[in-house]
């Protein structure tokens, strides 16, 4: 399983400085084909200065959930680091 892509991706305007809300289409290959799945997620950044990502995906997939959103997040990360999400 691979996390290629996130399109479609847009920021939704809240007034609490410290948490991003973010939508946008996953794109995941897997073994023998390839996935486009809705997605939902916010950043928080807390006191300490530690990020905290939460996932919402829309459709159930066939894959185990606990591996794939490990390697969500850290496409999220790693997009988060390199400036690559869009502002507002």
């Amino acid at each position: 399983m691979k996390i290629l892509n996130i399109k479609e991706l847009v920021r939704k305007d809240v007034p609490i400085y410290y948490r991003m809300y973010y939508s946008g289409i996953v794109v995941v290959d897997l073994i023998n084909k390839t996935l486009e799945l809705r997605l939902d997620f916010s950043i928080e950044t807390k006191p300490t200065g530690k990020k905290e990502i939460l996932l919402t995906i829309a459709q159930p997939i066939d894959y185990p959930i606990v591996p794939f959103t490990k390697a969500l997040k850290q496409f999220i990360i790693e997009l988060d680091n390199a400036g690559s999400l869009p502002p507002l």
